[in-house]
Parts: C-alpha cells; structure tokens; sequence
C-alpha cells in the first residue's frame, strides 16, 4: 500500500506561502464556530521519523487561538500509567465540548513501535485493534471530530533527513541512536504501519496518508483536510468561506514586514 503512494507531489514555496494566510484565517475562524457549537476535534500525527510532523502542527497551529486547543506529545507510558487499562491515559486526554486536540504520536504507538521494539507481547497490540476501534468510535458517535495523519515519506529521504540535521549543530540533538536504529527496521516497521492503517481507518476516524517528501505539498493536504472535515461537522453553522479579503490582506501585509525585518536583521548582524 504505501510502497505505491506517489512520493513526487510536491508545491512550491511561493505558492505555499501565498495560500498560507488564506488558510490559517480559515482554519482560525472554523475553531472559534467549533468553540461556539460546542464540537470537539482530535487530530492525530502519525508517520515516519523526520516526515516532518512537528513542524506540521507548528504551521497548523500558529494562528490559532491557543485557548481553543491542545496539543500532547506522546511518549511511551510512565510506570504508573502501565498500571491501568493501556488506554486509559489516552481517555483523560479527550476534548472538552468545542476544544480541538492534536496528538503528536498518539495511541497508535501500541501497533507501530511497541509492536515492532517487543515492547509488549503479541497478544496485546493484536487486541488493541479492536480496543482502538471501539475508542474512537465511542468518541465520534458522541460527536468528536476525529482526523488521523499518516506523514509519508521513502527509506532513503528520512536516510537524507537524519544527515541533513546531524549536520546542523542546532539540530543535531534531534535524531538519536534510536532513530537510526528505527530506520534500520524500515521493512517490519512498513509491515506494521500498513496494518495499523488497514485494520483502523473508518467512516467515523478515516486515515488520511500525506505525501511528505515535498513539506510545502504536505502541509497544505492537511490544511485542506482540517477545514474540509470541520466545515462538514458545522454544516450551515460554518462560518461563510469567502472570509474576509481585507483581513487576508492585512494578514499578507503583516508578513512580509516581518520577513523583511528578518532579513534587514539577518544582514546587519553580519
């Protein structure tokens, strides 16, 4: 399945950057009305390691009101959470009324490294397909929205990614040992995420898979994604499309003052 996702999509940064205020006023003004309607979002990042899901939600986010949403970092059970129900620590993490969550990682975890690491026995992440299923679909017949990211990318571009930042000495910190070990099992994780994505995408909790290699493709698929699911949740409750010329406008202005502030700054300190 993903080894024949077409990989070349791709956009250009000019085109990215004039969508992207369009977008984020978008996105801005559909959680203010999910607020309003009281409806709940998750939207979870999953994907390969370098795919690029942290800057991703970075760009998802940066125009949101922060009071309207969350954001968790998942990372493996503590000792005291391996002493409850394994989802549980996931339940308390679940939206208030009009609150969108992003999961970075998430519970999905149990099926893609835990699987593949023999961090738990087979029995158990063979059983946690079923407990997924019925976890999200518990939460969307209560009326969450529930949005699920598989960012793609090649063996070879994540290979190329891991150099590329090992050669950054600001951001050699971010690939480990168990990175590349990770990438060394390439073919049982593929076996694994392939699974995951048959046996778990739903009418209710669909898995949308994102062509990563070109960042500036991917993430506007997930703007796209994002506002198309929650402008069908509101129904006529959405807030009108056309937006506000003048305040993309302004939003457009704003930017390329500050870029050009950068830069003047960029220069001066040289």
């Amino acid at each position: 399945m993903l080894e024949n996702i077409n990989l070349t999509r791709k956009l250009s940064r000019e085109e990215y950057k004039r969508v992207l205020p369009g977008l984020q006023l978008r996105l801005y003004d559909l959680e203010k009305a999910c607020w309003d309607a009281g409806a709940p979002t998750m939207v979870v990042f999953e994907g390969w390691d370098a795919a690029g899901k942290g800057t991703a939600i970075a760009a998802l986010t940066e125009r949101l009101d922060p009071r309207g949403f969350r954001l968790y970092p998942i990372t493996a059970p503590r000792t005291h959470e391996q002493q409850y129900p394994w989802l549980w620590r996931f339940w308390l993490k679940t939206p208030n009324r009009g609150e969108m969550l992003l999961f970075d990682h998430s519970w999905y975890e149990r099926v893609l490294s835990e699987r593949v690491e023999g961090a738990v026995p087979e029995e158990a992440w063979r059983q946690a397909y079923r407990d997924i299923v019925e976890f999200e679909r518990l939460l969307a017949d209560d009326g969450t929205v529930i949005l699920k990211f598989f960012l793609h990318i090649d063996r070879k571009e994540q290979k190329k990614r891991f150099k590329a930042l090992e050669a950054d000495p600001l951001e050699a910190w971010r690939v480990t040992e168990a990175d590349w070990a990770r990438n060394k099992k390439w073919d049982q994780y593929l076996e694994a995420a392939e699974e995951m994505l048959e046996r778990t995408d739903t009418e209710y909790a669909p898995w949308t898979i994102v062509e990563a290699t070109s960042k500036w493709y991917a993430r506007k698929k997930i703007f796209d994604t994002v506002i198309a699911a929650l402008e069908k949740r509101l129904g006529p409750d959405a807030p009108d499309a056309s937006g506000s010329a003048k305040a993309q406008k302004s939003d457009a202005d704003l930017r390329a003052a500050m870029e050009t502030a950068m830069e003047a700054a960029g220069e001066g300190g040289r």
